[in-house]
């Protein structure tokens, strides 16, 4: 791991530098490694949450990762305007996987895969008008919907740890334990390991925790190796999806919060890697290609593909900012798919090392989403009120199931999932506080009485 890349060609900009072809694959390993967690998480999210069968969850497994290896690909290479031609890595979102779930759950699968198609076209309906849109999502807004995120999917996964309250091992101490010692193992990685090992902490942790599973025999391979050696990942493996734009309408709004990464993450890595030319006009680019990858994920059956951050740690950890080592790395993620064993090896994996994982995945998720909101002075009435209300109507269907199991199935899409419910009443509040009325109004709605009483 401590190959050191040749210098560039002083003709040649460093993103665009091709280097010999053992260092392009030793440095899209470590891309792999480092968000190999993602869709192997997703996998089991979907199987688990929606009682799928395990040749099903292997096969979705296979086509996530088909998915985030051809959209990384594009993104990297750069073909008729999708694709920043940047070192970039593709995975499934946690927010919008969460949403993805909420509408298969309130609907079916046909009618949740039909949402990722509709968002991903209205991708590029939204492109033209993004940037009047960002108003509506400030950090109040995206510090929020992180939060909500983190406890929505904590909650999901420690259910994955338990099993269900009726079933014979529900919280055995077996599975917890494992959870708490592959959770443990990354924290400890973590703190001892430094540079690239550091960003591969997440990804020890699980072969940390798939390791004690083995040699505690909660882990086998008796069935890895049975079965055909390559799968094709088929599409509309739920059938054909159903386009409901109502139920969809969670997902397209997440999709602006989306593209609003999507700008950090494509300025942020230009001026890393020392991309020539105007930043802002290759953001487009990968929001083209985002929605394109996303509409490929919906044909695959599984949520948005959107474009990671993790791996600008990588870039900053090596200093290789060539987009060949991505597309290396996209070209290992379409192998991993193809490779039938290797998706059945990952999903040998217990459920609690998988869902210990993803809790301390998730809950970093939720510190971001804190560190954002750190940013904003609550002594602001219009911002401790956004903030209020938007937990108030996030938590609800979190922590309290069936909260709106009387209201009409299409009002409980929207209404029961609380990430979707939680980001609308951000933006609709701060809206509310923000940008309607007069300036006067809007000022004196904004400061909070501090006066003493009597006054």
């Amino acid at each position: 791991m401590n190959t050191t890349p040749r210098p560039p060609d002083s003709a040649v900009e460093p993103v665009d530098e091709r280097l010999p072809i053992g260092t392009q694959l030793l440095y899209g390993l470590q891309h792999v490694l480092v968000m190999a967690a993602a869709p192997i998480t997703a996998a089991f999210l979907i199987g688990h949450t929606l009682d799928l069968s395990d040749d099903v969850t292997v096969g979705l497994m296979s086509a996530i990762f088909l998915a985030c290896g051809l959209a990384g690909i594009l993104q990297s290479v750069g073909l008729f305007g999708f694709g920043a031609r940047l070192p970039f890595v593709q995975v499934p979102g946690g927010a919008p996987l969460v949403i993805f779930l909420g509408i298969a759950q309130a609907t079916d699968l046909q009618t949740a895969s039909g949402a990722v198609i509709l968002t991903g076209l209205f991708y590029f309906l939204a492109l033209p008008f993004f940037t009047r849109l960002l108003k509506f999502f400030p950090p109040i807004v995206i510090g929020t919907m992180l939060l909500l995120v983190a406890v929505n999917l904590i909650r999901i996964f420690g259910g994955l740890i338990t099993g269900r309250p009726e079933s014979e091992g529900f919280a055995s101490m077996g599975s917890i334990g494992l959870a708490l010692v592959t959770i443990g193992c990354t924290v400890v990685f973590s703190r001892v390991f430094s540079g690239m090992w550091q960003r591969i902490a997440v990804m020890l942790g699980l072969l940390a925790g798939a390791a004690i599973a083995i040699l505690s025999g909660a882990m086998t391979f008796e069935n890895v190796l049975n079965g055909p050696l390559i799968a094709v990942p088929q599409p509309f493996p739920f059938g054909m999806p159903t386009f409901d734009l109502f139920a969809s309408l969670p997902l397209i709004i997440f999709c602006v919060v989306s593209m609003t990464e999507a700008t950090g993450q494509t300025l942020a890595t230009a001026e890393i890697v020392g991309r020539k030319g105007d930043h802002k006009a290759i953001v487009p680019r990968n929001i083209r290609a985002d929605a394109l990858g996303s509409i490929v994920g919906g044909c695959f059956g599984t949520s948005l593909i959107i474009t990671s951050g993790e791996n600008i740690g990588i870039i900053r950890a090596t200093g290789v900012r060539s987009r060949y080592v991505t597309i290396a790395a996209g070209a290992m993620l379409v192998v991993l798919a193809l490779c039938a064993p290797l998706g059945r090896l990952a999903h040998a994996i217990p459920s609690a090392v998988v869902a210990g994982t993803a809790v301390i995945v998730f809950a970093i998720i939720g510190v971001m989403g804190i560190n954002i909101l750190r940013r904003v002075d609550f002594n602001q009435n219009g911002n401790m009120f956004t903030l209020a209300s938007a937990l108030a109507m996030g938590l609800l269907p979190i922590v309290v199931p069936g909260f709106y199991s009387a209201f009409p199935s299409h009002l409980q899409i929207v209404l029961g999932n609380g990430l979707a419910m939680g980001t609308l009443t951000a933006v609709v509040v701060n809206i509310l506080f923000h940008h309607l009325g007069s300036s006067r109004q809007r000022e004196n709605a904004s400061t909070l009485d501090t006066a003493p009483e009597g006054e």
